[in-house]
């Protein structure tokens, strides 16, 4: 089973509630954040729901591994909110024995993204919404 993508692209301000609570499930809470998912039907349908701010596709092995390497970061325990009480809904990717956390902080792309920017679907020239196979360039521009 192949493996989903999702890069967030756009920003926080004036967001929907709901698309706001989908993209914080997915755990893609600021711009240039990528989050890696296993290809189900729930995840693809949370995807569609918020596809005019992140990008999203499939990505092959050899993606997933240079991006494990080059931008995974180690997982060191639950952290603590501003209340103080411990966070147990973080969890983390164990490959290897290394304990590695499930999103990666990425780099803008270098070239850019494509020619008519962050406001245009990707079937019509810009970079939001499903790529397919492509997502494997655009991971790699930004690593």
């Amino acid at each position: 089973m192949s493996k989903l993508a999702a890069i967030r692209i756009r920003g926080q301000i004036g967001i929907d509630v709901n698309i706001r609570k989908t993209l914080i499930v997915l755990k893609l809470l600021n711009k240039h954040v990528c989050a890696v998912f296993e290809n189900t039907p729930s995840m693809k349908g949370m995807l569609v729901k918020v596809k005019d701010y992140v990008a999203w596709g499939e990505i092959d092995d050899e993606t997933y591994t240079l991006l494990m390497e080059k931008r995974g970061e180690e997982y060191k325990g639950p952290l603590k909110d501003k209340s103080g009480k411990i966070d147990y809904s973080k969890k983390y990717i164990e490959i290897n024995g290394k304990k590695i956390k499930p999103v990666f902080r990425m780099h803008p792309p270098k070239g850019g993204y494509e020619k008519k920017g962050i406001k245009t679907p990707y079937t019509m020239g810009g970079a939001l919404g499903y790529r397919a196979d492509k997502m494997n360039d655009l991971v790699k521009k930004m690593i």
